[in-house]
Protein backbone atom coordinates (compact mmCIF):
# COMPACT_ATOMS: atom_id res chain seq x y z
CA UNK A 1 0.00 0.00 0.00
CA UNK A 2 1.34 3.38 -1.06
CA UNK A 3 0.61 6.66 0.60
CA UNK A 4 -2.07 9.07 -1.37
CA UNK A 5 0.59 11.77 -3.09
CA UNK A 6 -1.71 14.46 -1.71
CA UNK A 7 -0.80 13.15 2.21
CA UNK A 8 2.96 13.40 0.83
CA UNK A 9 2.25 16.85 -0.42
CA UNK A 10 0.51 17.95 2.52
CA UNK A 11 3.28 16.62 4.95
CA UNK A 12 6.15 18.34 2.54
CA UNK A 13 3.76 21.75 2.44
CA UNK A 14 3.77 21.43 6.20
CA UNK A 15 7.30 21.14 6.75
CA UNK A 16 8.02 24.20 4.51
CA UNK A 17 5.83 26.53 6.53
CA UNK A 18 7.25 25.19 10.31
CA UNK A 19 10.47 24.67 10.75
CA UNK A 20 11.45 21.26 12.89
CA UNK A 21 8.64 19.51 14.78
CA UNK A 22 8.77 16.87 12.36
CA UNK A 23 6.76 14.61 15.29
CA UNK A 24 4.21 17.39 15.69
CA UNK A 25 3.49 17.40 11.90
CA UNK A 26 2.89 13.63 11.88
CA UNK A 27 0.92 13.37 14.86
CA UNK A 28 -1.26 15.89 12.96
CA UNK A 29 -1.55 13.62 10.20
CA UNK A 30 -2.43 10.73 12.41
CA UNK A 31 -5.39 12.83 13.49
CA UNK A 32 -6.81 13.34 9.93
CA UNK A 33 -6.28 10.39 9.04
CA UNK A 34 -7.72 8.12 12.04
CA UNK A 35 -10.39 10.87 12.69
CA UNK A 36 -8.99 10.96 16.17
CA UNK A 37 -8.79 14.08 18.36
CA UNK A 38 -5.28 15.81 19.06
CA UNK A 39 -4.48 17.63 22.08
CA UNK A 40 -1.41 19.90 21.88
CA UNK A 41 0.62 21.14 24.75
CA UNK A 42 3.90 23.73 24.82
CA UNK A 43 4.52 26.98 26.19
CA UNK A 44 2.87 29.70 23.78
CA UNK A 45 4.68 30.93 20.97
CA UNK A 46 5.85 27.23 19.45
CA UNK A 47 3.61 27.10 16.26
CA UNK A 48 0.86 25.15 17.33
CA UNK A 49 -1.96 27.10 16.48
CA UNK A 50 0.16 28.10 12.67
CA UNK A 51 0.45 24.14 12.48
CA UNK A 52 -3.51 24.03 12.70
CA UNK A 53 -3.76 26.68 9.91
CA UNK A 54 -1.09 24.88 7.65
CA UNK A 55 -2.79 21.74 7.64
CA UNK A 56 -6.08 23.95 7.20
CA UNK A 57 -4.54 25.27 3.68
CA UNK A 58 -4.25 21.87 2.31
CA UNK A 59 -7.51 20.35 2.41
CA UNK A 60 -10.54 21.70 0.92
CA UNK A 61 -12.56 21.47 4.11
CA UNK A 62 -14.40 23.67 6.53
CA UNK A 63 -12.32 25.39 9.46
CA UNK A 64 -13.32 27.19 12.41
CA UNK A 65 -10.68 28.43 15.12
CA UNK A 66 -12.66 28.65 18.24
CA UNK A 67 -10.71 31.32 20.97
CA UNK A 68 -11.30 29.61 24.56
CA UNK A 69 -12.07 32.19 27.09
CA UNK A 70 -13.26 31.84 31.12
CA UNK A 71 -16.78 33.24 29.89
CA UNK A 72 -17.46 31.02 26.78
CA UNK A 73 -20.60 29.75 26.68
CA UNK A 74 -21.81 25.93 25.52
CA UNK A 75 -24.20 27.92 22.80
CA UNK A 76 -21.11 29.42 21.30
CA UNK A 77 -19.78 26.52 20.48
CA UNK A 78 -23.20 24.70 19.50
CA UNK A 79 -25.02 27.19 18.09
CA UNK A 80 -28.54 27.52 19.38
CA UNK A 81 -32.28 28.06 18.66
CA UNK A 82 -33.50 31.59 17.51
CA UNK A 83 -36.91 32.68 17.29
CA UNK A 84 -37.83 33.62 13.61
CA UNK A 85 -40.61 36.01 14.01
CA UNK A 86 -41.44 35.84 10.10
CA UNK A 87 -42.08 32.24 10.66
CA UNK A 88 -43.58 32.46 13.89
CA UNK A 89 -41.37 29.45 14.96
CA UNK A 90 -37.50 28.60 16.29
CA UNK A 91 -34.68 28.04 13.97
CA UNK A 92 -31.88 26.37 14.55
CA UNK A 93 -28.31 28.37 13.97
CA UNK A 94 -25.75 26.09 13.74
CA UNK A 95 -22.07 27.31 15.63
CA UNK A 96 -18.41 26.91 14.68
CA UNK A 97 -18.83 22.80 15.27
CA UNK A 98 -20.18 22.26 12.38
CA UNK A 99 -17.16 22.67 11.04
CA UNK A 100 -14.92 19.95 9.98
CA UNK A 101 -11.72 20.75 11.34
CA UNK A 102 -12.08 22.51 14.61
CA UNK A 103 -8.92 24.57 16.00
CA UNK A 104 -9.76 24.89 20.12
CA UNK A 105 -7.28 27.01 20.85
CA UNK A 106 -6.28 27.36 24.88
CA UNK A 107 -9.01 24.63 25.47
CA UNK A 108 -7.95 24.22 29.00
CA UNK A 109 -9.16 28.27 29.67
CA UNK A 110 -12.67 27.31 29.51
CA UNK A 111 -15.37 26.35 32.15
CA UNK A 112 -17.05 23.08 32.69
CA UNK A 113 -20.27 23.47 30.79
CA UNK A 114 -18.64 24.58 27.24
CA UNK A 115 -16.10 21.64 28.11
CA UNK A 116 -19.15 19.28 28.53
CA UNK A 117 -20.67 20.48 25.12
CA UNK A 118 -17.79 19.82 23.47
CA UNK A 119 -17.09 15.86 24.96
CA UNK A 120 -20.58 15.07 23.13
CA UNK A 121 -19.14 16.64 19.83
CA UNK A 122 -15.68 14.88 20.30
CA UNK A 123 -17.36 11.46 21.42
CA UNK A 124 -20.79 11.13 19.17
CA UNK A 125 -20.43 13.57 16.26
CA UNK A 126 -22.93 15.13 17.64
CA UNK A 127 -24.70 18.10 19.69
CA UNK A 128 -28.18 18.28 21.30
CA UNK A 129 -30.05 21.73 21.68
CA UNK A 130 -33.20 22.03 22.51
CA UNK A 131 -33.87 18.33 22.81
CA UNK A 132 -33.00 17.80 19.02
CA UNK A 133 -29.36 16.38 17.59
CA UNK A 134 -27.86 17.39 15.03
CA UNK A 135 -25.77 15.05 13.60
CA UNK A 136 -21.62 16.56 12.94
CA UNK A 137 -19.51 16.29 9.36
CA UNK A 138 -17.96 12.83 8.54
CA UNK A 139 -14.46 14.26 8.43
CA UNK A 140 -15.43 16.27 11.60
CA UNK A 141 -11.64 16.47 14.32
CA UNK A 142 -10.61 18.52 16.86
CA UNK A 143 -7.47 19.80 16.59
CA UNK A 144 -6.98 21.39 20.39
CA UNK A 145 -4.05 23.09 21.93
CA UNK A 146 -3.23 24.17 25.24
CA UNK A 147 -1.00 25.95 27.41
CA UNK A 148 0.99 24.39 30.47
CA UNK A 149 -1.12 23.94 33.59
CA UNK A 150 2.01 25.83 35.24
CA UNK A 151 0.39 29.39 33.69
CA UNK A 152 -1.81 31.47 34.94
CA UNK A 153 -5.58 31.03 34.25
CA UNK A 154 -5.42 27.51 32.93
CA UNK A 155 -7.45 24.38 34.61
CA UNK A 156 -7.21 20.40 34.26
CA UNK A 157 -8.85 18.70 32.21
CA UNK A 158 -11.43 15.75 33.40
CA UNK A 159 -10.19 12.42 33.04
CA UNK A 160 -12.94 11.40 31.05
CA UNK A 161 -12.60 14.20 28.05
CA UNK A 162 -9.17 13.51 27.78
CA UNK A 163 -9.54 10.19 27.44
CA UNK A 164 -11.56 10.83 24.01
CA UNK A 165 -8.05 12.68 23.00
CA UNK A 166 -6.77 10.09 20.60
CA UNK A 167 -3.35 12.01 21.34
CA UNK A 168 -1.05 14.40 23.66
CA UNK A 169 1.35 15.44 21.84
CA UNK A 170 4.22 17.91 24.15
CA UNK A 171 5.85 20.44 22.50
CA UNK A 172 9.37 21.86 23.31
CA UNK A 173 11.51 24.79 22.28
CA UNK A 174 13.58 24.60 18.97
CA UNK A 175 16.95 24.37 19.20
CA UNK A 176 19.23 27.68 18.60
CA UNK A 177 19.44 26.57 14.77
CA UNK A 178 16.05 26.56 14.42
CA UNK A 179 14.92 29.42 16.42
CA UNK A 180 17.85 30.73 13.70
CA UNK A 181 15.83 29.17 11.22
CA UNK A 182 12.70 30.70 12.36
CA UNK A 183 14.23 34.68 12.73
CA UNK A 184 15.34 34.39 9.18
CA UNK A 185 12.26 32.90 7.99
CA UNK A 186 9.80 35.42 9.52
CA UNK A 187 11.82 38.34 8.07
CA UNK A 188 11.50 36.55 4.24
CA UNK A 189 7.82 36.52 4.79
CA UNK A 190 7.80 40.15 6.42
CA UNK A 191 9.39 41.38 3.15
CA UNK A 192 7.31 39.29 0.50
CA UNK A 193 9.68 36.71 -0.18
CA UNK A 194 8.21 33.29 0.89
CA UNK A 195 5.40 33.44 0.98
CA UNK A 196 4.64 29.37 0.39
CA UNK A 197 1.33 27.61 -0.61
CA UNK A 198 0.42 24.40 -0.45
CA UNK A 199 0.35 22.86 -4.14
CA UNK A 200 -2.27 20.33 -3.17
CA UNK A 201 -5.80 20.73 -2.22
CA UNK A 202 -7.07 17.61 -0.27
CA UNK A 203 -10.89 16.74 -0.53
CA UNK A 204 -12.90 15.80 2.46
CA UNK A 205 -13.68 12.42 -0.46
CA UNK A 206 -9.72 11.38 -0.43
CA UNK A 207 -9.39 12.15 3.67
CA UNK A 208 -12.43 9.44 4.23
CA UNK A 209 -10.78 7.12 1.37
CA UNK A 210 -7.46 6.82 3.42
CA UNK A 211 -9.13 6.57 6.53
CA UNK A 212 -10.88 3.23 5.13
CA UNK A 213 -7.06 2.30 3.60
CA UNK A 214 -5.41 3.26 7.41
CA UNK A 215 -8.43 0.53 8.91
CA UNK A 216 -6.98 -2.24 6.89
CA UNK A 217 -3.67 -2.06 7.60
CA UNK A 218 -2.09 -5.19 8.96
CA UNK A 219 -1.06 -5.96 12.25
CA UNK A 220 0.12 -9.39 13.47
CA UNK A 221 -1.16 -10.79 16.51
CA UNK A 222 1.89 -10.76 18.60
CA UNK A 223 1.91 -6.88 17.95
CA UNK A 224 -1.63 -7.05 18.83
CA UNK A 225 -0.78 -8.59 22.24
CA UNK A 226 2.02 -6.23 22.94
CA UNK A 227 -0.37 -3.19 22.54
CA UNK A 228 -3.07 -5.00 25.37
CA UNK A 229 0.03 -5.83 27.60
CA UNK A 230 1.23 -2.29 27.56
CA UNK A 231 -1.82 -0.90 28.48
CA UNK A 232 -2.90 -3.32 31.35
CA UNK A 233 0.74 -3.14 32.76
CA UNK A 234 -0.45 1.02 32.82
CA UNK A 235 -2.94 0.03 35.73
CA UNK A 236 -0.57 -1.90 38.01
CA UNK A 237 2.81 -1.36 38.12
CA UNK A 238 3.81 -3.82 41.44
CA UNK A 239 4.53 -6.87 38.99
CA UNK A 240 6.95 -4.74 37.10
CA UNK A 241 8.44 -2.65 40.06
CA UNK A 242 7.45 -3.15 43.50
CA UNK A 243 8.92 -0.31 44.66
CA UNK A 244 6.57 1.23 42.67
CA UNK A 245 3.11 -0.15 43.26
CA UNK A 246 1.44 2.62 44.57
CA UNK A 247 2.38 4.73 41.55
CA UNK A 248 -0.95 4.56 39.94
CA UNK A 249 -3.98 6.18 40.63
CA UNK A 250 -5.81 4.82 37.16
CA UNK A 251 -4.74 3.13 34.36
CA UNK A 252 -5.45 3.49 30.46
CA UNK A 253 -8.53 2.51 29.36
CA UNK A 254 -9.57 -0.14 27.02
CA UNK A 255 -9.60 2.87 24.54
CA UNK A 256 -6.39 3.64 24.79
CA UNK A 257 -5.59 -0.08 23.10
CA UNK A 258 -7.56 0.65 20.22
CA UNK A 259 -6.21 4.15 19.82
CA UNK A 260 -2.34 2.75 20.10
CA UNK A 261 -3.61 0.41 16.97
CA UNK A 262 -5.05 2.74 15.18
CA UNK A 263 -2.07 5.84 15.70
CA UNK A 264 0.18 3.00 14.84
CA UNK A 265 -1.23 2.43 11.45
CA UNK A 266 -1.85 5.67 10.55
CA UNK A 267 1.72 5.62 11.49
CA UNK A 268 2.93 3.03 9.15
CA UNK A 269 0.74 4.22 6.35
CA UNK A 270 2.68 7.66 6.63
CA UNK A 271 5.43 5.72 5.71
CA UNK A 272 4.11 3.90 3.06
CA UNK A 273 3.58 0.38 4.63
CA UNK A 274 0.54 -1.73 4.61
CA UNK A 275 1.40 -3.41 7.93
CA UNK A 276 2.40 -2.15 11.43
CA UNK A 277 6.29 -3.07 13.13
CA UNK A 278 7.07 -2.22 16.49
CA UNK A 279 8.92 0.56 15.63
CA UNK A 280 5.40 2.30 14.85
CA UNK A 281 3.89 1.20 18.50
CA UNK A 282 7.23 2.91 20.16
CA UNK A 283 7.03 5.68 18.23
CA UNK A 284 2.88 6.82 18.85
CA UNK A 285 2.92 4.72 22.36
CA UNK A 286 4.02 8.19 24.57
CA UNK A 287 0.91 9.91 22.81
CA UNK A 288 -1.00 7.71 23.27
CA UNK A 289 -0.76 6.98 26.85
CA UNK A 290 0.68 10.25 28.90
CA UNK A 291 -2.78 11.74 29.08
CA UNK A 292 -4.51 8.55 30.00
CA UNK A 293 -2.90 7.46 33.25
CA UNK A 294 -3.18 9.07 36.91
CA UNK A 295 0.19 9.23 38.97
CA UNK A 296 -1.00 8.81 42.36
CA UNK A 297 -0.20 11.54 45.03
CA UNK A 298 2.74 9.27 46.27
CA UNK A 299 4.08 9.12 42.59
CA UNK A 300 4.16 12.75 42.40
CA UNK A 301 5.63 13.25 45.34
CA UNK A 302 8.66 11.16 44.29
CA UNK A 303 8.21 13.07 40.79
CA UNK A 304 7.27 10.26 38.82
CA UNK A 305 4.94 11.73 36.38
CA UNK A 306 2.92 9.40 33.74
CA UNK A 307 5.54 10.22 30.51
CA UNK A 308 7.79 8.78 33.53
CA UNK A 309 5.91 5.80 33.93
CA UNK A 310 5.25 5.31 30.05
CA UNK A 311 9.09 5.31 29.64
CA UNK A 312 9.19 2.57 32.29
CA UNK A 313 6.87 0.54 30.52
CA UNK A 314 8.46 0.43 27.09
CA UNK A 315 11.74 -0.31 28.78
CA UNK A 316 10.06 -3.45 30.29
CA UNK A 317 7.15 -4.84 28.43
CA UNK A 318 9.18 -7.04 25.97
CA UNK A 319 8.84 -6.53 22.29
CA UNK A 320 7.75 -9.09 19.84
Amino acid sequence: MQTQPEFLTLRQHMQSVIVGQLPLIDRILIGVLTGGHLLLEGPPGLAKTTAVKTLATGIHASFQRVQFTPDLMPSDLTGSDIFDPKQSRFEFMPGPLFHEIILADEINRAPPKVQSALLEAMEEHQITVGGQTHALPALFIVIATQNPLEQAGTYPLPEAQLDRFLLHVKIDYPDKAEELAILRRDRQTHFGEDNKQANTRLKPETVLQARREVAEIHIEPPLEEYAVNLVTASRDLGPYIKEWADCIEFGASPRATLALARAASAYAYIQGRDYVIPDDMLAVAPDVLRHRILPSFAARARQIDSDVIVAKLLELIPIP
